[in-house]
C-alpha cells in the first residue's frame, strides 16, 4: 500500500465512506488540470465541489469530465491572469 492508500483508508473510516469507492486517480487528475490550467488554489476547491455534486448524486468521472473540460477552456491572459471584462 501507498501512503496515499493509507491516507484515503483512514479518512474514509473517519467519515465511514467506502475507500473502494474513491476515484483517487479522477480527482488527482482534475486537481492538476485545475492547477495548471486555472489557478491552484482551485484545484482543492474543485476537488471540493466534485465532492459535492458526487454526493447530490452525481456519477464521478463524468462531473470530473465536465469540470476538466470548463479548466481546459479556462481564458488565461499572458501574465496568467484572467482577462478583465
Amino acid at each position: 500500500m501507498t501512503v496515499m492508500d493509507d491516507w484515503v483508508t483512514a479518512a474514509c473510516a473517519e467519515l465511514g465512506l467506502d475507500p473502494a469507492e474513491v476515484p483517487v486517480p479522477t480527482v488527482l487528475d482534475l486537481a492538476k488540470d485545475v492547477a495548471h490550467q486555472v489557478l491552484r488554489p482551485g484545484a482543492p476547491v474543485t476537488a471540493y465541489l466534485l465532492g459535492l455534486a458526487v454526493g447530490r448524486g452525481a456519477e464521478p468521472a463524468a462531473a470530473a469530465g465536465r469540470l476538466a473540460t470548463l479548466a481546459g477552456t479556462w481564458p488565461v491572459e499572458l501574465d496568467g491572469t484572467a482577462p478583465t471584462e
